[in-house]
């Protein structure tokens, strides 16, 4: 989905033929409506206008690597109660990368070290926050008997610590005995006789008033009518005097009970009582209100309670003005007594979820602002400030933002040079702007991002140098790729600017890459790959605006779909057969999208456009569409079998097993088996299994199915007869599997020739899936080990331009640096990728580069930061001890 800061507000569908361009005049040339000499280039150049990329509200900081090192040192060392801030920080960071489930896991490692209730509720709601769209994990989970209860609400009352409250004992010396033993409380037309030792025993005004020497301590009947409090109530708080138990009251009396024991300075009575309005709060409206009287009462634990429901509500509860003017208008001791020492997370989590909703509206503003106030430590600082000055940015508040900026700087986030860069450019001031990025690069190891911003403040050749040096450093900068390709259309180049956004969409599917790419489509005439990629565009997004969000994708597709063959079944299934069996994963998505708008089984639909996103790497849109797949299935069998994968896809595979079981007690299937036999294969440490799975994937292979899941399927079972030994029967597979066109199989073929000591066959069947498959890095990769040195690098360098995300080239690379003694350039090679990817491999040889040439305390920063992305593995566990005894 587009990020909400990287467009304007959309606007009337209308709007979009003043914005220079008609989609319909270009469609009508293929009706023979207009003539085609009507068409120019210039009108579809119109459209290619490539947008700055956003000052990201992120912490960036210079060093990530340095960073986590020192956060994984940190974390070993501190207090339990500093665990959780640290765990927050780390979060960040890991944000800033993009790395998602590294993210999540900080925020669970924060949540199960969590030192108090409001650190619970906190990490426990962003964690739910993070995970939306899981839900019916949940749903499935009960329906294996099995409560999934992860981050869910927590009993408030149970979980805070009980505090000690002393019964006041010291006024009995003033005890007469000639008063009696009893007092009777006077309410309006009503009595409440009471032990007086023991209602004085509840708190020192009460001991005095009864004990003391005031008037109603020789009383035996005192009024209390004037004191807010009932009859029911008073009767309440007399049987708490000899029970220390308040009972089952009605929230009314609880109320009452709780004002008189502020009144009274009742401290037990009112830590009890407070406990017990913590069950009360069900719904936002109570939490709303109820966290009024806290505040007004001092009564924490039910402020914990009512932010914990608020919370759950994440981000719906942002849209209420109500919930909104609460967060906002609390005071530091309010924010004290809802959230204790917290309250720097809390806003944290609300000022994230405020900009992921809209960046610019007020109530970003407000909740950054109080995120910025609650600031305290310099890295803090850095993420508040920082954070700001990009909202400030975005809502055209220039000169705010440029301090917000400037107090980020100076607290040590250097990424904020470029929000200062910006509003000097903003302002006119671009040699300045210019100025103040080269002196960071100069001044620092140099990153990607750093050229990219300068390039902004130039021109010409230039701009492009900076733009390339941007790609070198981070090949993952979508700006560079999109600016090269917008220029060369601009200079009539299409099909060169085609090769240019090609570039980046190999390995990274970003949507206004796409969007681009359609356009370098229309100016081809090439409609049929545009509409491919329009059906990608609404299969990851389906409510996703092109033209700077003036007109929704599914318009544009609707136009186009008018200009290219329409398919039957039969031929959506051919079509999907073809492109299935040459890796054409976004070709394949279109068919599957076309053939999901016809009565087609929707279930099976669903399931393979799932399987075609996670080879994609978009495992969010790969759980909707699983999602999707399951409320669509056709029978109770079908259903059992997405359920299966859904949990498999979470973790719970002992859960996915039974649930595979389950479909194959009402019906043996092709899905059913192979379901339980990928989960036993990729769970199973038992050589045992491996029979198993060969005997599941043998009953598949005799159910019913399509011959691209059965190429799977004998796929598969080659690997398992590889691992067993097995070469012929895997032979076989493969070879049978490429019979029906399972294109992959080549790889699992190549392993058996190299495995019977033919490298030249194995060369020579990867060729063959290089040649076959679209998308290919993978298959030059695993080719490179069929080779000498010499063509292993030059098939390991076509990897890193087809996908510099894939870190094996790198190693091998520097590895061969290593043997040929150029440490400093092994070094280099690995520190190039590690740049712009956290990746555990890449840092683990790093580290064992700097322990061989005696850099103690860079192979200390590099073991640490490793154990940040993995604190189980264990060999960079053994390397961290190993590198510890050489520390001085």
């Amino acid at each position: 989905m587009r990020s909400s800061f990287l467009s304007e507000s959309p606007s009337d569908e209308q709007h979009i033929h003043g914005y220079g361009f008609n989609p319909q005049s270009w469609l009508q040339v293929e009706r023979g409506k207009l003539a085609k000499s009507s068409y120019s280039p210039s009108s579809i150049e119109s459209l290619i206008k490539i947008a700055e990329p956003p000052v990201v509200p992120l912490y960036k900081p210079l060093d990530y690597v340095e960073v986590l090192s020192r956060l994984h040192e940190e974390l070993e060392q501190c207090t339990p109660s500093e665990r959780p801030g640290l765990y927050l920080v780390q979060s960040q960071v890991f944000r800033g990368l993009g790395e998602v489930k590294l993210r999540q896991r900080s925020l669970l490692s924060a949540w199960r070290c969590a030192s108090t209730v409001h650190e619970k509720v906190i990490f426990g709601a962003w964690l739910r926050y993070e995970k939306r769209g899981e839900e019916i994990i949940s749903d499935v989970l009960a329906s294996c008997r099995k409560c999934c209860r992860e981050f869910g609400p927590l009993d408030v009352a149970s979980e805070m610590p009980a505090r000690n409250f002393s019964m006041i004992g010291s006024c009995e010396s003033g005890y007469s005995s000639q008063v009696s033993s009893t007092v009777t409380f006077q309410i309006r037309d009503g009595r409440v006789t009471c032990d007086r030792r023991k209602i004085a025993s509840l708190s020192i005004p009460f001991c005095s008033m009864l004990n003391g020497p005031f008037t109603e301590s020789q009383l035996e009947l005192v009024d209390l009518s004037e004191n807010g409090i009932s009859l029911e109530a008073m009767r309440a708080v007399s049987m708490f005097s000899s029970s220390y138990n308040l009972g089952d009251l009605p929230l009314e009396i609880l109320l009452e009970i709780l004002v008189f024991a502020n009144t009274f300075c009742c401290d037990k009575l009112k830590d009890a009582c407070d406990r017990k309005l913590a069950s009360f709060v069900s719904s936002r409206h109570d939490a709303v209100e109820l966290m009024a009287l806290a505040f007004e009462e001092n009564a924490p634990v039910l402020a914990a309670s009512c932010l914990q429901m608020l919370l759950q509500e994440l981000p719906d509860c942002l849209s209420d003005e109500v919930v909104v003017s609460l967060f906002l208008s609390a005071t530091a001791q309010q924010q004290h007594i809802m959230v204790g020492h917290a309250s720097f997370l809390l806003y944290c989590l609300l000022s994230e979820v405020a900009i992921n909703i809209d960046p610019r509206t007020e109530t970003t503003a407000c909740l950054s602002e109080k995120l910025v106030q609650l600031a305290v430590t310099p890295t803090q600082k850095q993420i508040a400030f920082h954070q700001l000055g990009c909202i400030r940015l975005f809502r055209k508040e220039y000169n705010e933002a440029e301090h917000q900026f400037e107090v980020a700087f100076s607290a040590g986030h250097v990424y904020s040079i470029a929000g200062l860069a910006r509003v000097a450019g903003i302002k006119g001031k671009k040699a300045l702007a210019y100025e103040k990025l080269s002196l960071v690069i100069t001044s620092s190891v140099p990153l990607g991002w750093m050229y990219l911003e300068r390039s902004l403040y130039s021109d010409g050749d230039r701009k492009l140098a900076d733009l390339d040096k941007a790609t070198e450093l981070d090949p993952t900068l979508t700006y560079p790729y999109m600016y090269r390709a917008a220029s060369l259309m601009r200079k009539k180049d299409a099909k060169l600017a085609l090769e240019e956004i090609n570039r980046l969409l190999g390995f990274k599917l970003a949507l206004e890459c796409l969007e681009l790419r359609i356009f370098l489509y229309l100016a081809l005439e090439d409609y049929k790959s545009a509409i491919c990629d329009i059906h990608a565009i609404l299969t990851l997004s389906p409510e996703y605006r092109m033209l700077e969000g003036r007109v929704a994708a599914s318009k544009i597709g609707t136009l186009l779909g008018a200009h290219v063959e329409q398919w039957n079944t039969a031929e959506c299934w051919l079509q999907l057969y073809e492109r299935w069996s040459s890796v054409d994963d976004i070709g394949s998505l279109s068919v599957i999208y076309r053939m999901l708008e016809s009565d087609a089984a929707k279930g099976v639909l669903y399931f393979r456009q799932s399987l075609l996103l996670l080879r994609l790497n978009c495992p969010e849109a790969a759980m909707r569409s699983l999602q999707l797949a399951r409320h669509h299935a056709a029978t109770e069998h079908e259903r059992l079998v997405y359920e299966g994968w859904l949990l498999y896809d979470t973790g719970h595979c002992e859960e996915a097993l039974q649930k595979a079981e389950e479909s194959i007690s009402i019906q043996r299937s092709f899905e059913a088996f192979f379901l339980k036999a990928y989960v036993l294969a990729d769970s199973g440490v038992d050589p045992s299994y491996s029979a198993t799975v060969i005997s599941l994937l043998e009953d598949a292979l005799k159910c019913p199915s399509d011959r691209l899941r059965k190429g799977q399927a004998l796929n598969n079972l080659g690997g398992v007869y590889v691992d067993c030994g097995k070469l012929d029967s895997a032979a076989d597979c493969y070879t049978s599997a490429l019979k029906i066109r399972h294109t992959r199989a080549h790889q699992g073929l190549a392993r058996v020739h190299f495995l019977r000591n033919n490298r030249e066959a194995a060369y020579d069947e990867m060729t063959k899936l290089i040649e076959r498959a679209k998308n290919n890095a993978s298959a030059y990769e695993k080719r490179s080990e069929y080779c000498e040195r010499e063509q292993t690098m030059t098939d390991l360098q076509t990897v890193t331009q087809l996908d510099p995300l894939r870190v094996y080239p790198y190693r091998y690379r520097a590895a061969v640096l290593m043997d040929s003694h150029k440490e400093k350039e092994a070094i280099a090679e690995l520190s190039r990728a590690i740049a712009f990817k956290a990746d555990l491999h890449l840092l683990h040889l790093r580290a064992a580069f700097h322990e061989h040439t005696g850099d103690v305390p860079s192979a200390l920063r590099d073991c640490r930061a490793a154990l940040s992305l993995d604190p189980s593995h264990q060999e960079m566990l053994e390397l961290q001890k190993r590198v510890n005894t050489q520390e001085p």
